[in-house]
């Protein structure tokens, strides 16, 4: 059973003290989180292309266990068509190869420009893509990639040529639920897409993104729908990253150790995380 769970960060200075021990320093926000938690969403490098050396210096602060999943640079996944941008990506990737096996699969976001008219243009640049070394999984955000034509076309596509699925889960943010989020953070993560939910498995790992709500009582049914697909999913032996969001970026721990807590009570084979071993327990911290 092999669930990788993280947030979409791992610099947030707001976690010192609570998450972060008091007094840890922004040299040291890296290794503490990679003591805590197993996986990372590499928000990081789809702002700013990382060099050698940086990920040589991520690769020395983290376990072997641990793994990063980065985001292809907006710079080659945001810029029109995608092939003309693959030798610069396959750049990016040889260098973020420098991780070993800490390197989990490619994050590929597409932007809600990018509709099912350029379908050929991402059938062969996913083709292009070494996918028996590399890994890769791809989020749409066009809303016909959501029709059943362009849906099933997609994953048909995406099951052929072992390529994962970015499962976005942006419900809390558009179901009626959104008092009491606070500004200006809210105004920013509306900018995340409300899309329809497609929990499908393409191929032996998922990238699941939770985008919390930051009261706890609201994300109860959401958690509570999604255990019987993860444990589903982690039963028929596929590899599950989970990724927990929160406007309130302050709470994206919290909410991360509830939603494994919760899966853990249904799964009690399910592997510790690192941070059961630091004291103080975990459940000490402070939530919602």
């Amino acid at each position: 059973m092999m669930l990788y769970l993280g947030c979409a960060v791992w610099a947030f200075k707001d976690w010192v003290g609570d998450f972060y021990p008091a007094g840890a320093r922004p040299a040291d926000f890296l290794r503490l989180y990679g003591d805590r938690l197993t996986t990372v969403e590499g928000n990081t490098t789809f702002y700013s292309i990382p060099d050698a050396a940086t990920v040589d210096r991520w690769a020395a602060q983290t376990p072997e266990t641990f793994r990063f999943c980065p985001k292809v640079p907006r710079l080659y996944s945001h810029s029109g068509e995608l092939m003309p941008h693959l030798p610069q990506t396959l750049d990016f990737l040889a260098t973020l190869q420098r991780l070993g096996p800490r390197l989990g699969p490619m994050f590929l976001q597409l932007p809600p420009s990018y509709s099912p008219e350029r379908f050929s243009d991402l059938t062969q640049f996913l083709t292009e893509w070494p996918r028996q070394t590399a890994p890769i999984a791809v989020e749409v955000r066009h809303l016909d990639w959501f029709r059943q034509t362009h849906a099933d076309r997609l994953n048909d596509q995406l099951r052929q040529l072992g390529v994962g699925r970015v499962m976005l889960d942006s419900r809390t943010m558009y179901d009626g639920q959104a008092d009491g989020l606070p500004d200006p953070q809210f105004t920013s993560e509306r900018r995340k897409p409300n899309v329809p939910l497609q929990p499908v498995v393409t191929a032996d790992f998922c990238l699941v993104r939770y985008i919390s709500h930051p009261d706890l009582h609201f994300n109860e049914p959401y958690v509570t729908k999604w255990v019987p697909r993860l444990q589903a999913w982690l039963a028929a032996g596929k590899t599950v990253y989970l990724f927990i969001h929160c406007p309130n970026e302050a709470q994206s721990p919290a909410i991360a150790r509830y939603f494994y807590d919760t899966l853990k009570g249904t799964m009690p084979n399910l592997p510790s995380l690192p941070w059961d071993e630091i004291e103080p327990p975990a459940a000490q911290l402070s939530l919602f």
